[in-house]
């Protein structure tokens, strides 16, 4: 009899493998870094091929340390980094190209030229997103006009599109011999080509990146009772059903159990990203936000969500750790900055891909400013983990302008909740509590719950949201006025980052 319910959480910096009991506890956990490539200033890419082989080792790893077979798993949900384009021979499996990942901002060119003609609007309207390098669409038109052979083969229907999520569901299910075509109303939301409110690829929005439609995925729902397929490669657990699918925001949505209309959720992670549940309309954002699907449990319908994507914030403890050498791990970080009491005016903005929400410039590069001689590496990590809060602050402003709703508390997760002094920073910094669950790894916990609510592991959203329990809730201590200064020195700090690169 199957006993739990099980995930692949594939991130931007590495792949993990969860398995979980009925309680929402781990009951294995497995995890493996992948490569990041760099050929120029502003690509980033993955190795496709790398990504699948992680994916089969954590799988194994995990299974082996709890002594499981493929019979105790109920299902196996996918939960992934949104936005990375992956282009594939659909009978070889082999891809024609690297990842180009989310943070890469090649398509800069092609996004402006969509803007210029007056397109964004369009795209917003349609979409419920802005025209930005951020999103899949413009990086598979990069792929197709400059791989030699693509477009050709894309027209001839040889190739296949996909984020993570895509091409681990294709190789789980039997990859060139027989592997589904799948995604899920949350990943196509990110692409810039899915119609959010018909829940369908959109004509025109292919038409004006001259994407064939031949490459594209079935869109089905995140939990789906009807079943993707079931697991089929040599090696890996055999005949378990793949039958959940969320991108890594949403999959958080779903384990931080934001079921309810004025839920929110943060995740810290590579970026941050914010999301609020609008319930089952699709709210227009006037404030920089993005309107995305937030889960769907049946098909023609969904629950939408504003959100807040944040590009840049543990990736720049990765940059302070690996560019500059100030840490050796990001756990020294919290020891760092608790030496000083603040980040002696230096502030700093980390716009490496450009801004996010709700600034959306993707010509801003990254700044620290107000330095003096007083200033050490303490105040710099400081001001590392500060700019991680004051951007978040920036997101939640947005959020209660379009929603309406005050943020009462904020639900927060992802590894860098770790980190009792940034969670303080950020009660201080937003003037709200904030609350960690006791599973802070909640975007597999997610993945998981969708896949076992599809199978009958579980059995409605209210048993999920029973799981649910609070490990550590922080409280604001700064005063108002310390609060509204911060605040303020640190916008003047985002507008020196604005329009630095020449279009």
């Amino acid at each position: 009899m199957a006993r739990y319910a099980a995930a692949v959480d594939q991130g931007t910096t590495g792949t993990r493998f969860m398995v979980f009991g009925h309680e929402g506890t781990v009951v294995a956990s497995a995890y493996q870094e992948h490569r990041q490539i760099y050929p120029q200033p502003g690509w980033v890419e993955h190795d496709p091929m790398e990504i699948w082989q992680k994916t089969c080792e954590v799988t194994g790893a995990a299974m082996a340390q709890a002594g499981l077979a493929a019979s105790d798993l109920a299902a196996i949900g996918i939960t992934n980094q949104r936005e990375t384009a992956l282009v594939w021979d659909r009978r070889t499996g082999e891809p024609v190209y690297n990842a180009i990942v989310w943070q890469d901002t090649r398509t800069r060119e092609i996004c402006q030229a969509l803007i210029d003609e007056g397109f964004e609007d369009v795209v917003r309207q349609r979409a419920g997103l802005v025209v930005a390098t951020y999103f899949s669409g413009p990086k598979v038109q990069w792929i197709l006009d400059n791989v030699e052979g693509a477009r050709a083969r894309a027209e001839r229907g040889e190739l296949l599109f996909g984020n993570v999520d895509t091409w681990l569901i294709w190789w789980l299910t039997g990859g060139p011999r027989g592997g589904v075509h799948v995604t899920d109303y949350t990943n196509a939301s990110r692409t810039m080509l899915m119609n959010l409110r018909e829940l369908d690829w959109d004509p025109e929005l292919l038409a004006k990146l001259r994407i064939p439609r031949s490459m594209l995925p079935e869109i089905r729902p995140s939990s789906d009772a009807a079943l993707y397929g079931h697991t089929g490669v040599e090696g890996l657990p055999a005949g378990v059903p793949v039958c959940a699918d969320l991108g890594d925001q949403q999959a958080a949505v779903f384990g931080q159990t934001c079921y309810d209309v004025g839920e929110a959720k943060n995740t810290y992670g590579t970026g941050n990203f914010m999301l609020l549940n609008t319930g089952s309309q699709a709210v227009p954002s006037k404030s920089g936000l993005l309107t995305t699907a937030a889960y769907g449990l049946e098909p023609g319908r969904c629950i939408y969500a504003l959100e807040g994507s944040i590009a840049i914030t543990g990736a720049a403890v990765q940059w302070l750790r690996d560019n500059l050498g100030l840490i050796a791990d990001a756990a020294e970080t919290e020891r760092l900055a608790r030496e000083v009491e603040d980040s002696g005016g230096a502030y700093f903005v980390p716009a490496f891909s450009g801004l996010f929400a709700p600034y959306w410039d993707m010509y801003a590069r990254g700044a620290i400013v107000g330095l003096t001689r007083y200033v050490d590496r303490r105040h710099l990590v400081r001001a590392t983990l500060e700019s991680i809060c004051y951007q978040t602050r920036d997101v939640g402003e947005a959020m209660e302008a379009d929603s309406g709703i005050e943020l009462r508390t904020l639900k927060v997760d992802g590894g860098a909740t770790r980190n009792d002094l940034l969670m303080q920073l950020q009660a201080d910094i937003l003037g709200k509590p904030v609350v960690r669950p006791t599973v802070s790894e909640t975007t597999a916990l997610g993945a998981a719950y969708a896949a076992g609510l599809a199978v009958g592991f579980w059995k409605s959203l209210e048993e999920l949201r029973s799981n649910w329990q609070v490990d550590r809730t922080w409280e604001p201590t700064w005063s108002e006025d310390r609060r509204q200064e911060g605040y303020r020195q640190w916008r003047k700090a985002v507008e020196r980052t604005r329009a630095w690169v020449d279009r």
